[in-house]
């Protein structure tokens, strides 16, 4: 609850909880001299022989990472590129590390986000909280050309050779205070350095595009024209769900919404109603929920769509790091 009316307070942008603000302030010295230390070389930072591409954002919560993550894989793969992805893995509980992500991973290991992109892209993700120890058995062990690091912008431990930083056009940066009175990572001016800033929602730089639902208890699909002026349970645990019952209204959805919190652990009752409406979840939220849905349950998968500017500004950044598409993959 309290988590809650934070964020709320966070992102109505005409203010903030006052007796958090010296907190901010705090949190801000202590960014700044981190920041510092690893510009002097008081803390060290681990270089690559292989390009290392960042994605990341300021704020807390989702704002379209991991699909612009897999759009990125797709593209490096495209151009012939071996791509391992690093992730911190938040929410898994691996008895080892680096955890490679395969078949017989799950999410209670290694978090729902790299499972989910390992299952989608086929590239080779490693799940460790020390990013270049990951990255090192990624190159020396799966013999990777190509890093991605999601959600890597502040770890700076992790030499890189670019940045993208994501933006929720909804959202924004909110009130614009740094942790804990507003939902800033860092302070605004970070999105000055990154190679690219990119803003994600409607008529903006990217935005996320719906394919055919898929049932969770089979392997059967249905075009989400289907459930257009039907009425069905939405759940999503993400970190903005108000995104993804916005989509689906989109399509003459009618929803009923179960918003949970990001990286949720799913139970049955989570996901099991009083009746046989059918639930629509996010990919994200689908991969935990296998082993406890039935019949009634579906994800929604989605990809980006990039406006025509943005195709090309995020293409000249990849041929810079590594070379024009051959059409390998």
């Amino acid at each position: 609850m309290i988590r809650q009316a934070l964020e709320r307070s966070w992102y109505r942008r005409q203010g903030a909880w006052l007796w958090l603000m010296p907190l901010s302030w705090l949190f801000g010295g202590i960014v700044a001299l981190r920041r510092l230390a690893f510009r002097r070389g008081w803390l060290a930072t681990t270089e690559f022989d292989v390009p290392v591409l960042v994605v990341g954002n300021l704020t807390v919560g989702g704002s379209g990472k991991t699909p612009l993550t897999l759009a990125l894989i797709e593209r490096l793969q495209q151009r012939g590129r071996r791509v391992g992805v690093v992730s911190r893995g938040y929410g898994g509980h691996a008895d080892h590390y680096p955890c490679l992500v395969d078949a017989g991973t799950t999410a209670d290991q290694v978090g729902d986000e790299p499972l989910m992109m390992a299952r989608s892209s086929g590239a080779a993700v490693a799940v460790d909280p020390n990013r270049p120890r990951a990255a090192h058995w990624l190159i020396a062990q799966a013999q990777v050309d190509f890093i991605l690091a999601d959600d890597g912008l502040q770890h700076y431990a992790l030499a890189r050779d670019a940045e993208i930083a994501v933006v929720d056009a909804r959202r924004g940066l909110g009130n614009g205070w740094l942790l804990p009175a507003g939902p800033l990572r860092e302070p605004a001016t970070r999105l000055r350095n990154v190679d690219l800033s990119l803003a994600h929602g409607a008529n903006a730089d990217f935005w996320l595009r719906p394919g055919a639902a898929r049932a969770l208890a089979s392997d059967s699909e249905r075009a989400l024209g289907a459930f257009a002026y039907r009425r069905v349970h939405a759940v999503a645990g993400i970190g903005d769900p108000g995104r993804f019952f916005d989509m689906l209204r989109g399509l003459r959805i009618d929803v009923i919404e179960h918003p949970l919190p990001d990286h949720h652990r799913f139970i049955a009752d989570d996901i099991c109603f009083a009746d046989d409406l059918p639930v629509l979840m996010t990919s994200k939220d689908a991969i935990k929920c296998v082993g406890i849905a039935d019949d009634r349950h579906w994800a929604v998968p989605v990809a980006v769509a990039f406006s025509p500017t943005c195709e090309a500004r995020v293409d000249a950044l990849l041929d810079r790091l590594c070379g024009p598409a051959t059409g390998t993959v």
